[in-house]
Order: C-alpha cells, then sequence, then structure tokens
C-alpha cells in the first residue's frame, strides 16, 4: 500500500507541475526515480518533521500541492501544533502521508504506534482522513487527492494486505463504500480492518447461514452522512471495527453523528477497536491485534449474541 501511495505520488506528479514530495527520515530509495528526474520537486529533510510541516504549509501557500511523508505517529502528535496552526488554520492543500497507521510497527513498542492518530486529527477543522483497505483502493483515491481542497491525511498500513477492491470499481473522498450490501446487520470498517469484517462474513454465512452488510469507510473525515443514516435506519445491529483505540476513532464518530442526528438508533452500535490502554507486549500487528481480541471469530460471535438478544427481545 505504502508503495503503491508513493508510485502515486510521482506518477501524478508527471502531469501535474504543483506536486512536490517532501519526506522525513525515509529510506535512501524511496521515490528514486522521482528524485532523479524532478530533483527540484524532491526533498529528503532528514528526522526533521515538525520542520517539513512549516516547509509544506510555505509551498502550498506558494500555490504548491506538498505530499508529506514519513512514519504515522511523528507525522500526527509529534507535529499537531504545526498540523492545526500552519496547515489547518490556513485551510492549505497539504497531503499528509502516515507510515503504519495502527500497530503497523508492532516490534518497535508502544512510541512508534499510531493509535490515536484518527482521534486527534479528527477534531481539527478542515481535515480530511482517509484509510484506504488495499492497494487498489489507494491507487483509486490518490486520484481524487490532487484537487481536494483543503488538507489531507492518508493513513498508510503495512502493505502486502489481500486486495478486496476492483480496479473498476470508483472512489471518491467523503463516500463510503458497500462492500456487502446493507442487511438488518451490519459492520461498518476502515482501513485494513473491513478485510477482517469480511472474514468474519464468512463465518457467519458459511456456519450460520447469517448474511451481514459490510460497510467500508475510506473516508473517516468527514463522514458519508446519506450512507450512514441509512444504514443507521435500516439496521437492528451495528457493529464497527477499527485498527484504533475505541476511545475518538470510527466508531466514536459514528456515535457522535447518530447522537446529533439519529438518537433514537445509538442502541444500535457496538464499538469494536484497541482498549484505551498502552500495549503490555511486543510482537507483531497480528499478535498485538489478536492480543485485543480482534479477530475475525470474535467479531462473528459478537454478531451472533447481538442477534440472539434482538431475537429474544
Amino acid at each position: 500500500m505504502r508503495k503503491t501511495c508513493l508510485d502515486s505520488v510521482f506518477k501524478l506528479a508527471k502531469t501535474n507541475k504543483k506536486i512536490i514530495f517532501i519526506g522525513s527520515d525515509l529510506g535512501p530509495g524511496t521515490l528514486e526515480e522521482m528524485r532523479n528526474q524532478m530533483p527540484d520537486r524532491f526533498f529528503m529533510e532528514g528526522i526533521s518533521e515538525q520542520h517539513i510541516i512549516g516547509m509544506s504549509a510555505g509551498l502550498a501557500l506558494s500555490g504548491f500541492i506538498p505530499y508529506v511523508n514519513t512514519i504515522a505517529p511523528f507525522l500526527t502528535r509529534r507535529c499537531y501544533e504545526q498540523i492545526l496552526v500552519d496547515v489547518c488554520l490556513q485551510n492549505l492543500p497539504v497531503r499528509l502521508i502516515g507510515n503504519g497507521g495502527g500497530v503497523v510497527y508492532a516490534p518497535l513498542g508502544p512510541t512508534h504506534l499510531a493509535m490515536e492518530d484518527i482521534a486527534i486529527l479528527r477534531v481539527l477543522p478542515n481535515m480530511t482522513i482517509l484509510a484506504p483497505c488495499d492497494a487498489v483502493e489507494m491507487e483509486l483515491i490518490m486520484n481524487e487527492t490532487v484537487t481536494w481542497p483543503g488538507p489531507l491525511y492518508i493513513r498508510l498500513a503495512k502493505g502486502g494486505d489481500e486486495i478486496i477492491t476492483n480496479k473498476s470499481e470508483v472512489r471518491k473522498i467523503g463516500k463510503g463504500v458497500e462492500i456487502k450490501p446493507i442487511r438488518k446487520h451490519n459492520f461498518i470498517s476502515t482501513g485494513v480492518m473491513t478485510q477482517l469484517t469480511l472474514d468474519a462474513h464468512k463465518i457467519l454465512l458459511d456456519d450460520y447461514d447469517i448474511n451481514v452488510g459490510i460497510i467500508h469507510l475510506h473516508t473517516i473525515s468527514p463522514l458519508d452522512r446519506d450512507l450512514i443514516s441509512k444504514t443507521l435506519t435500516d439496521s437492528l445491529n451495528i457493529i464497527t471495527v477499527e485498527e484504533h483505540y475505541r476511545t475518538g476513532g470510527l466508531g466514536t464518530s459514528i456515535l457522535e453523528f447518530c447522537n446529533d442526528n439519529h438518537p433514537e438508533y445509538s442502541h444500535k452500535i457496538s464499538r469494536i477497536g484497541i482498549p484505551n490502554e498502552f500495549p503490555k507486549n511486543y510482537g507483531s500487528q497480528q499478535e498485538l491485534i489478536e492480543g485485543w481480541g480482534i479477530t475475525a471469530i470474535s467479531l462473528s460471535k459478537l454478531m451472533l449474541a447481538k442477534i440472539k438478544n434482538e431475537s429474544v427481545s
């Protein structure tokens, strides 16, 4: 996914001379072809994340479209004031690309995990947050980022994730996708967690003959209000799934929308995500996620329990 994203920056830069790439502490081979062909639009600034936010804001004020890339926790929480004051306050077309959203960098410990990035960025006015589910969707969405009229945060996963998006599909920023059609019981997910909900969908269908819907929100902010309203209205049960703290992320944003617009449906929503605590163990991304009980089996069991409670009531 990361390679596809950065390759897309180079591809877009070939047709738009306003596009600039700015990296911080990335590998020496990163976008080497772009560096060689467009040395005046390729900058590698070392370990200086707060600097590159100010730099990108200045370039945006000068008419450029900067794409800024580094590790997600350093791009977000380390640069929070610069993002707020330099980028969002002035509503500039800066594209922040965060490597390793969620717990991708699990072997490096808590300092390198981005489990709160959605929460801290979605409260900023003018900020748009994207979390594609695979490399194909990433490429489709990248084509939309050039003309988007304000700041963007693009949350990258590990890479090598299963492809569940068809190249012929259309993706629009701010518009969610019915991976599986809306039914009485639905998952709402974002990023690579959509792949996990597909696994849970298969378990429910194969083992229990229960067909559930899957709504994928590659855009977390702004929410697709129409799609969320339709899902809330048509559903008996909704489970949100995300690789992020349960506090402040996708599930919270949907609960807030529900409270503001459909308070009578709040009871339909359950949230699955990372508990609000620092990791107690080191390991792989999958090991940490499974340690928190976020698996296809646990998702299917929770949905079964909700359906059972609904039938009893």
